[in-house]
């Protein structure tokens, strides 16, 4: 009378293997959402297709960043995202310390013609930086993108 029928046994075992089933597809999703590479993109491409010289900040969520001519890329726990830029002549700006410190300095605000001996220097550096390496590097929390204009040239820096 009291006795569990035989079908009850099969019905926890099967609410039992479907709890285990649901906590594993949990388990392996990621914790956080991928980065947002397309609000970055937006932003350089507001900044770089301006008709004026600009200045613009974009707070990021991730913990890896690649900045190439054409693309954005961001990885964190969440998975990796890039986003392609529609601006022409984007030029990446190494990290404080690096080889290309002078374009550093103009993307901090210094004025291209305090750093710069003339406009084709200007234009050279930011050449070289263009067809450098792009490599992951550890993301700052802001990315800067400036434009600049010295003489002809203009540049849109982002670092």
């Amino acid at each position: 009378m009291f006795d569990a029928p035989f079908d009850a046994t099969y019905a926890w075992l099967g609410v039992a293997l479907v709890s285990v089933a649901t906590a594993g597809v949990a388990a392996t999703l990621p914790a956080s959402p991928p980065p947002d590479a397309s609000g970055v993109a937006h932003t350089i491409d507001s900044v770089a297709d301006g008709e004026y010289p600009a200045t613009a900040e974009h707070g990021l969520s991730a913990d890896r960043v690649r900045i190439t001519t054409g693309t954005v890329s961001l990885r964190s726990d969440g998975g990796t995202a890039r986003a392609t830029l529609l601006a022409a002549r984007t030029t990446p700006v190494a990290p404080p310390g690096r080889a290309d410190g002078d374009l550093r300095r103009v993307l901090d605000g210094v004025p291209p013609d305090r750093v710069f001996a003339d406009p084709d220097a200007f234009a050279a550096a930011a050449t070289t930086a263009r067809d450098g390496p792009h490599e992951w590097r550890a993301a700052p929390n802001r990315l800067t993108i400036r434009q600049v204009h010295y003489g002809d040239v203009r540049v849109t820096l982002v670092g």
